[in-house]
């Protein structure tokens, strides 16, 4: 253990030494490393609270800070062989702020002159002023392929999971990183392909077991053709993308627009902003903001950034990763809305009255700088009286304008009545590791339905402004449900003892008439489910048929063109409608908005599979652990070959084979979406309660297989004795049981007809 200094000591060496006085300088002279400065800084702390030490102030002055992610270039390692770093977007005043680079075992060797794109911390209390960790080295961009791990003699082989990739990468014996056979991997590139042989790879990470939770997502996006892989000629293009000024743009860099996002966001491409409305023409009436990262402006139609935007069409959210849409150059760094940090933006300013109805609203391309980045939590818990040292200042100014303006706003939501559905979303919550830690519900704050709201308001803003000035655009289009599936609905609201309206012009005030019937009951999630099950889905189109779900005729997606492509597409269409500028749509683009509306449709189902395909594996490896427990549930699908139980507990959803349901045969309804036993009349129906036990968990497929212990809280009936029919056997309850379900059929439609 280093000796650590007197106080006496200390106070000597830094009297001869006035100008190496930080804490760094004094670890330095006194030869003081790891985890002894923890002692050295007790100490300095402690001359400052007797007097004897004055803390000097920063020497420079950081207006508007560096962004979180930015570019440096590296600097030649100083005595002690620290890699410190200069700030290529440093535009402040004073002194340039300080940047230690802090290397992982992992990462690229650097040397004088590479230019680099880190991530930043602020560090406090510290001889320098930032922290930064490598993204990657500007200029190298080398392929990547995951896949499993085969050891040979002289290193291996790596067998790529692609199903498209047939071409099997080789790997130096230096290069395995440690893998071992049959491990999942990720590698890349090792040098220039040859022209003979296997191309060559070096391993970066070990996944581990290909069924681990860790390597879920990378299967996920593999099976499923995401692209995860940005070109050379794409980062480059995104590397070199410069901040924009104020240069044919309106100033709003004074207005305090604040972004209210996840507290683990990594991007923020909306801002807002609220005020009461000094109209007197407009009493008890708000203006609010909604400012849109600009993304057009880096983005350029037809560019290798904009092809690469259109192939992915949307970013895909993992539990344990992004794939972005766009380079983290641009998605995380210059179209992210900063704190603090002057960004390029597409903002609109509406009003509305003191009911929430839109009266008016414009467009403008300016630069704005936002006054504080806050997660939706922190701000929740400052109106609910618990301010923090970061709220407290925005409380007054900022936050309670922006909950009166959403007060307005839920009026005009009552009056609408689109559809309110109420089925609490899930989280998994991973641990470091990757593996699951637990399963939660997410929060639905106030916070999440403000934000929520105001979306919707530009969303439909947008689309009415392109309209109003004929200029083509993407719609986000929402249709009816179909008569077939709402007949299924009204037989399940039926079953339930509720009634859904008949003979009239559906409207969503009568879905929600069902769905606030059901709320309380035991039926309330059932309602809901076949509610969402009864519904068109989504989709992008040039046409306008109007959002059904949200009860609007005009509607476009505005707001999130980080991560997606529709959106980027309307922010072109409003620069080309507004004269902004020559980077809005152009001809090529209208001529193909259909494809384009086909395609992004394609990839948002694409993405949401995915998503769902790692949350069954991921939930499965949850549950492994824990087979032969028992579960309650609810039946949320009936099919041939057996009954779906959503479990309560995780909403893992689990098959119950018909096989294993006693010892009868089950005849199948699908019209009544039914089961029905041969020999004892049982019928597992949709939106029945029940126990069960996990027979198998198997997290490769997601797959869970639950045994039926209880149906409604009664125990299984033994079923018919013998055992499992015999096919002529089966045949003889077959039709009893199709007589059984004709009779039931019957006496449902003379039921039907006496009611009416």
């Amino acid at each position: 253990m280093t000796r650590i200094p007197s106080k006496a000591e200390i106070l000597d060496w830094i009297a001869a030494h006035p100008t190496h006085t930080s804490k760094r300088d004094i670890a330095k002279a006194f030869g003081i490393k790891g985890s002894d400065r923890i002692d050295l800084k007790r100490i300095l702390k402690e001359l400052e609270a007797e007097g004897h030490l004055e803390k000097r102030k920063k020497t420079y002055r950081d207006p508007e800070r560096l962004p979180p992610v930015s570019v440096l270039q590296i600097k030649a390692p100083d005595g002690d062989g620290d890699l410190f770093a200069r700030p290529l977007e440093w535009h402040g005043e004073g002194v340039e702020p300080v940047v230690l680079v802090m290397p992982r075992a992992s990462d690229p060797a650097l040397g004088e002159g590479d230019r680099i794109l880190a991530r930043l911390t602020v560090v406090q209390d510290a001889e320098y002023h930032y922290e930064a960790r490598l993204i990657r080295r500007i200029g190298t961009n080398p392929r990547r392929v995951i896949g499993i791990f085969r050891k040979g003699d002289e290193g291996g082989r790596i067998v790529p999971i692609d199903k498209s990739a047939s071409t099997e990468w080789a790997v130096a014996e230096n290069a395995t990183h440690g893998a071992r056979d049959g491990e999942l991997v990720e590698a890349e590139q090792a040098g220039p392909k040859s022209r003979l042989g296997l191309p060559r790879a070096r391993v970066v990470d070990r996944l581990g077991d290909p069924s681990a939770p860790k390597a879920v997502s990378l299967i996920a996006i593999h099976q499923h053709g995401i692209p995860d892989h940005f070109p050379d000629d794409v980062i480059a293009e995104a590397d070199a993308a410069k901040p924009m000024g104020l240069k044919g743009r309106e100033d709003l860099r004074d207005l305090p627009l604040i972004t209210i996002d996840p507290a683990d966001a990594r991007d923020h491409d909306d801002a807002c902003y609220a005020h009461a409305d000094d109209d007197p023409k407009n009493p008890g009436g708000h203006v609010i903001w909604v400012a849109i990262a600009d993304v057009a402006a880096y983005v350029q139609p037809g560019s290798v950034l904009d092809r690469e935007a259109r192939k992915r069409g949307n970013s895909s959210y993992f539990p344990d990763r992004v794939v972005p849409m766009l380079p983290d150059r641009l998605s995380g760094d210059l179209c992210s809305l900063h704190e603090g940090v002057p960004r390029a933006c597409v903002a609109v300013r509406m009003q509305i009255d003191a009911d929430g109805n839109k009266i008016a609203h414009r467009f403008v391309r300016g630069l704005m700088r936002s006054a504080a980045s806050l997660h939706y939590a922190e701000v929740q818990e400052a109106m609910d009286g618990a301010p923090t040292d970061r709220t407290g200042p925005f409380l007054e100014p900022v936050i309670k304008p922006l909950y009166a303006a959403y007060a307005a706003l839920v009026k005009a939501r009552a009056e609408r009545q689109p559809l309110d559905l109420d089925l609490p979303e899930r989280k998994i919550v991973l641990d470091e590791k990757g593996t699951v830690a637990s399963v939660n519900f997410r929060d639905r704050l106030d916070a999440h339905k403000l934000i929520e709201e105001f979306m919707v308001l530009a969303n439909v803003a947008a689309a009415e402004t392109l309209i109003k000035k004929r200029t083509p655009l993407l719609f986000r289009v929402h249709e009816e449900p179909s008569p077939e599936k709402l007949e299924a609905l009204r037989e399940t609201a039926r079953a339930a003892g509720l009634a859904l309206a008949k003979g009239q012009v559906l409207q969503t005030r009568h879905l929600n008439a069902l769905l606030h019937g059901a709320a309380g009951t035991d039926d309330a999630e059932l309602i809901n489910i076949s509610t969402l099950r009864s519904m068109q889905q989504a989709y992008y189109g040039p046409e306008n048929f109007g959002h059904f779900g949200l009860a609007l005729r005009n509607y476009a997606h505005f707001t999130s063109p980080i991560r997606r492509y529709a959106d980027l597409i309307v922010h072109r269409a409003l620069i080309t409608a507004h004269g902004w500028g020559d980077d809005g749509l152009d001809t090529a683009e209208i001529e193909r908005l259909e494809q384009t509306a086909t395609h992004i449709s394609e990839t948002e189902r694409r993405s949401m599979m995915a998503e769902r395909d790692t949350t069954d594996r991921y939930l499965a490896a949850y549950l492994a652990e824990r087979v032969g427990n028992e579960f309650e549930g609810r039946i949320s699908g009936i099919a041939r070959f057996g009954a779906f139980v959503k479990l309560d507990e995780t909403g893992a959803d689990g098959l119950v084979p018909v096989r294993s349901i006693g010892r009868e045969f089950f005849h199948f309804d699908a019209e009544a979406g039914t089961l029905m036993g041969a020999d004892t009349g049982l019928i597992i129906a949709i939106g029945q309660r029940v126990k069960v036990r996990l027979a198998q968990a198997t997290p490769v497929t997601g797959g869970l297989e639950l045994e039926l212990l209880s149906i409604e809280d009664k125990p299984m009936p033994a079923g018919g004795g013998g055992g499992r029919r015999s096919p002529a056997g089966r045949s003889v309850k077959r039709k009893s049981a199709k007589a059984k379900a004709k009779r039931s059929k019957i006496k449902r439609k003379v039921e039907r007809k006496r009611r009416s």
